[in-house]
Parts: structure tokens; C-alpha cells; sequence
């Protein structure tokens, strides 16, 4: 329910279809009274830009104001090189000047901490990335409004769009991949934190004098289930070689391993208990898992459940997990959903550049269309 009167949404609909922001797309048979008439957002009224950074790849969609994917590349890339923000500005130039429709604005997603989406400035161990001024720079390259934020809080924002999130209020957004991420929707809105490390799960201490993590810290989560530490432990137990990954192991485990088995559960059971712990912290309705690692979730599952289950108190040992199927776009669609959901964003989490989102697509925070 939207709790407006009919008047009010006939005048802010006429208003957005001069704009042609949205389109009348069916009428509806009458129960009585005037036929109601279906409308939609008009794809072609502006164009978002998502682009995940990693390591060695980047990858770019673009996605009309209504969701759809209109494009999607992968670019090789490091992001080692002493002129990482360079080679990346330019790919981007290259990326942008293919829509045919406006371009309402970019959205980055990194592995890594980002001071405010506003900011754009980045901490990334994983790139080799300190105090980057990602944000500043791409702005003054591309010319168009760039929104930064770390990959898995973009992820978060994406399903609060689109996914599971719509029909809950808070939720937990849990990736399995390279490292363990986390991404928390609570009362509608994100929690960044105060200097956007928040949700940062990956480096729960979990093992005293455990291994050095990327962070500099020693026995993160991630050291002990992220996918180096997987590969690690595969090795030691003989499973893989040096050249092997997890994806070996994986393949071992489906033709019935009971060593690579017994890996995937039980970095399951020290997952579901590190999760656990946080719904005790932030208190949810529904817990998402998704990721590169959800190939194994069949692996992963038995002891996920236990460790899950067993961490929680009585009451809230029925909370409900869902696990999504997985495709390498998602991370681009998350960070095009920073600036799909600036329009609708009440706190103006994007800030100054969520700001000039609103003035491209013709609205202000409020969702009242400007001059």
C-alpha cells in the first residue's frame, strides 16, 4: 500500500509520463467505476552504468531505469599497475559512450572498504589499492555522476530493488566466493557505518594466532573458509596440486569424495556459526546467500545447517535462509542498482552524487519532478 490518495497518484503519474518517464501499459477491466489502467517505467529514459572491479577483470552492464540488462562486457584488467585508475578511465570512457539513451550515472563496486559512496575514496587489500581516489578521478574523467561502493553493500541495495529484499524490511546479503562478505539491509536502509566498513564479516577474528590474512590480521573468517584457505587446506589433505583450485575440488567432491566432502561442511559449520552470530547482532528476517562458492552449496549445505541452527537462540531457530543461483553480472548489477536507487532514496546515502542522479532523470529526493 502506498497510502495515496487517487488524485495525488493521477498527478504525479501525468507528471511523469510528460517527462516520459513511465507508460501506460494496459487497461484493466472495471469492477466499477472508471477501467484502472496499468503503467511502467519507460526503459529508454535513462541508462545506469554498473561496473565490478577486480583483480584481474572488469565487467560492465548496462541497465535501463526499469532493471533490464541492456549490455554486459568483461575487460581484462589489473588493477596492480601504478596506472590502474587510468587504464580503468579509459576503458569506461570507451563503455559509456556506447547507450544511446542518457546516461544517469556509474556505479563501482570493490572488494574493499569505501569511505562514503559520495567520497568514492577506497581502501582494497585484495586490489593493492590504499586511499585511492576512485570516485574524484572517474568524475572528472567520465563527466557523469559515479557512485562507489564497497561490492557486497551494492549487492544489498540490488536486492532491496529487485530480489528478495522487496518484500522484507531487513535482511542479511551473505556472499561465498574469494573471500566471505556481507551486506545488511535493516529498517529499509543500509548500514554503512561510520566510515563504510560495516558488515565486513569476512574479518571476524576467529582463530587466535590463525593465518595472516590480506587485512594484516590474523584468523579472520576468510582465512579459514574464504577460497584461498579452501585450496590451501585441499592441498595439505592431497586433493589438488599447486596448479588445482577450488573448482578441482569441487569436481571431487561430486564424484564422491569424502575428504573434499568433508571440506565443504566444514567450512560450513564455521560459516553458519559466524552468521549466527551476526543475526544476533542485527536481528533479520531472512538471510540471502549467493555467490561464486554457491556451485557447492550441495557441499556446503549439511554443514551450514548445523553450524547455523545450533548458534541461534530457541526463538529464532526457524529464521529463514534463502540460497540464489549465481551469474558474474550480478556484481555490475549491484553497483548499476547504486544508481537506479538514488531517486528513491529518502537519506541521500549517495549524497552530492546521488543529488545530480536525481537532476539528470528530473527528480528530487522527495520524488516530486523538477523544473
Amino acid at each position: 500500500m502506498i497510502n495515496l490518495s487517487p488524485a495525488t497518484v493521477t498527478q504525479v503519474t501525468k507528471s511523469r509520463r510528460k517527462r516520459n518517464l513511465i507508460e501506460e501499459l494496459q487497461s484493466v477491466p472495471s469492477a466499477g467505476g472508471r477501467p484502472a489502467r496499468l503503467i511502467g517505467l519507460v526503459r529508454a529514459a535513462g541508462v545506469a552504468i554498473g561496473v565490478k572491479v577486480a583483480a584481474k577483470l572488469v565487467e560492465v552492464v548496462s541497465v535501463g531505469i526499469d532493471g533490464t540488462t541492456l549490455t554486459a562486457h568483461s575487460y581484462p584488467y589489473d588493477a596492480a599497475d601504478q596506472d590502474a585508475l587510468e587504464q580503468l578511465a579509459v576503458l569506461l570512457e570507451n563503455a559509456i559512450a556506447q547507450p544511446a539513451a542518457q546516461i544517469l550515472g556509474v556505479g563501482i563496486g570493490v572488494a574493499g572498504s569505501v569511505n562514503s559512496q559520495d567520497s568514492g575514496i577506497v581502501d582494497a587489500p585484495t586490489l593493492g589499492w590504499s586511499d585511492a581516489r576512485l570516485g574524484p578521478f572517474l568524475r572528472e574523467r567520465l563527466q557523469v555522476p559515479v557512485i562507489v561502493e564497497n561490492d557486497v553493500n551494492a549487492l544489498a541495495v540490488a536486492e532491496r530493488l529487485y530480489g528478495t529484499g522487496q518484500t522484507y524490511s531487513s535482511f542479511l546479503t551473505i556472499t561465498i566466493g574469494r573471500g566471505i562478505g556481507c551486506g545488511m539491509i535493516v529498517n529499509g536502509e543500509l548500514q554503512r557505518g561510520a566510515f563504510g566498513g560495516a558488515g565486513e564479516i569476512g574479518h571476524l577474528p576467529t582463530m587466535i594466532d590463525g593465518p595472516l590474512c590480506d587485512c594484516g590480521a590474523q584468523g579472520c573468517l576468510e582465512t579459514i573458509v574464504g577460497q584461498k584457505a579452501l585450496e590451501s587446506q585441499a592441498r595439505e589433505l592431497g586433493l589438488i596440486d599447486e596448479t588445482g583450485g577450488l573448482d578441482a575440488v569441487l569436481r571431487l567432491a561430486q564424484e564422491g569424495s569424502v575428504q573434499a566432502e568433508q571440506l565443504f561442511r566444514s567450512a560450513g559449520v564455521v560459516l553458519g556459526r559466524a552468521i549466527a552470530a551476526v543475526v544476533h547482532i542485527i536481528d533479520p528476517e531472512i538471510v540471502v546467500l549467493l555467490g561464486e562458492g554457491i556451485a557447492a552449496w550441495e557441499f556446503w549445505q549439511p554443514g551450514f545447517e548445523k553450524g547455523f541452527r545450533s548458534g541461534q537462540w530457541a526463538t529464532r531457530k526457524t529464521l529463514p535462509y534463502v540460497v540464489e543461483p549465481w551469474d558474474d553480472d550480478k556484481w555490475a548489477l549491484g553497483a548499476a542498482a547504486l544508481v537506479l536507487a538514488a531517486p528513491f532514496d529518502a537519506n541521500n546515502t549517495a549524497g552530492g552524487q546521488g543529488r545530480l542522479v536525481r537532476e539528470r532523470l528530473g527528480t528530487t529526493v522527495s520524488g516530486e519532478v523538477t523544473a
